[in-house]
């Protein structure tokens, strides 16, 4: 490798350790240059060039920065440090409004960046900021936080690129028709893509598995199968495919909450029915897929849609839901080594603050399930597994062309660990965070 773009100097010069570009070739470089924020030279290509600043590798493993595909950052940073599935007790656990104010929105989306740095991630998805949750419980999620995001981000305060999913009912919950019609229309907000995108919309199909509310095709244990949350219509189902349509028709990504096997095929039934609707600026995809069938796994790559699945929620919750799906279909359940060897878009997300933010912990869960299904602990799958949190969510962003790996032209967003990541045996979570840049300026160090 000795590429360069034009120009004679660089901001900054990385070298002296393994750098994974995770490019086409998964091409190992040692040196990287940076001008302005973008990679412009690679190894050799470096030498010729004059360096404001050199950081010194000193034998560690630089990859991609880590993107996150799906996080409540918002939520995450006014209940920080308390998880849902974590050693808070119920009654340790935050209620009510946990931000009212400009200043405690503020507060929570820095508090989660910093939260965010310190964990190698470079960029996430916010899946779902809207009018929807204006009079919802927590205040994390409604237009007014829509607003601290623009607000922040016109300051140039972001440490982490977002993602951000617009929500016209709330979260976790019902929706209308009505309601989703009359947010549509109304145009979002537009910044700097590369700092804050709002290519789509989130729309909540179903609940989940262990509480019997995600839609399925063979009823539970109790005989009950679940049910959408979309109303208007004529009835749940035509309100779900309108808003599927209505978005689709406009050229916006989509992003549907769909645990239920029988909610995925109904949303695949209406991408497959629309294969005529203007490009998206993102793939659509399915957030969860806790039941999605081998075959609804490619008829997905099939329409270029995708799913973004939350692995540790799954180690959470594993015998939670064999109360309600039986041993048989539990076996079935969370399909992850079927989603990454069938080519279809996958991303592995955390689902933050329902589990950990921490994407070692969420990579060690993933080698878990894959092991389950017989794929080996080795450098190829966890290679895979790291592109599903870098390459294969900037592709999720719509953002491929100018992040995700570590090549010229990519902006220099970069996540340093004490150690390569793609040895086999050890545990991700072992693994050291020492460093994270973003846009080659570093926004985290452990020294």
């Amino acid at each position: 490798m000795s590429e360069t773009l034009p120009g004679d100097d660089a901001d900054l010069i990385i070298r002296g350790g393994r750098i994974h570009t995770l490019d086409g070739t998964d091409s190992i470089a040692h040196t990287l240059a940076v001008r302005n924020g973008v990679i412009v030279a690679v190894d050799d290509a470096v030498a010729p060039l004059r360096a404001r600043t050199t950081l010194e590798l000193d034998g560690r493993t630089a990859i991609p920065g880590i993107n996150d595909a799906h996080l409540h950052a918002a939520w995450l940073g006014a209940r920080w440090p308390h998880l849902f599935f974590s050693d808070t007790s119920s009654a340790e656990q935050p209620s009510g409004r946990l931000v009212s104010s400009r200043e405690e929105r503020r507060t929570a989306l820095l508090r989660a960046w910093s939260l965010l740095a310190e964990r190698g991630i470079t960029s996430y998805t916010e899946p779902g900021i809207g009018p929807g949750e204006d009079a919802g419980e927590t205040g994390c999620f409604g237009t007014a936080m829509l607003d601290t995001y623009g607000e922040l981000h016109r300051e140039g305060a972001q440490t982490s690129r977002v993602t951000l999913l617009r929500l016209f009912g709330t979260i976790d919950g019902e929706s209308t028709l009505e309601d989703f019609e009359r947010g549509i229309r109304t145009p979002a907000p537009t910044h700097d893509p590369r700092w804050l995108a709002i290519p789509g919309v989130k729309i909540f199909a179903d609940g989940i598995p262990p509480m019997a509310t995600a839609w399925v095709e063979e009823p539970y244990t109790d005989g009950s199968t679940g049910a959408l949350l979309t109303r208007g219509g004529d009835d749940p189902l035509s309100a779900f495919q309108r808003m599927v349509e209505l978005a689709a028709s406009r050229g916006m990504q989509i992003a549907v909450h769909a645990t239920g096997d029988r909610s995925i095929s109904e949303f695949l039934a209406v991408l497959e029915r629309l294969s005529d609707a203007p490009r998206p600026p993102a793939p659509h995809y399915v957030v969860h897929g806790d039941l999605a069938t081998p075959e609804q796994i490619a008829r997905m790559g099939r329409v270029d849609a995708g799913f973004a699945v939350q692995p540790l929620i799954a180690a959470h919750t594993h015998s939670w839901a064999a109360l309600q799906l039986g041993e048989a279909r539990l076996a079935a359940a969370w399909p992850l080594a079927a989603m990454l060897t069938s080519g279809t878009l996958t991303t592995v997300t955390s689902d933050s603050p329902i589990a950990s933010p921490d994407w070692r912990l969420g990579l060690d869960a993933s080698l878990g399930l894959l092991g389950e299904a017989g794929v080996a602990d080795d450098a190829r799958s966890r290679r895979r597994l790291l592109r599903s949190m870098t390459v294969d969510a900037a592709r999720q962003d719509g953002a491929s062309a100018w992040k995700g790996t570590l090549e010229i032209g990519k902006v220099a967003d970069l996540t340093i660990l004490d150690e390569d990541p793609l040895t086999p045996g050890r545990p991700f979570s072992s693994l050291e965070v020492e460093r994270t840049m973003v846009d080659g300026r570093t926004v985290f160090t452990r020294e």
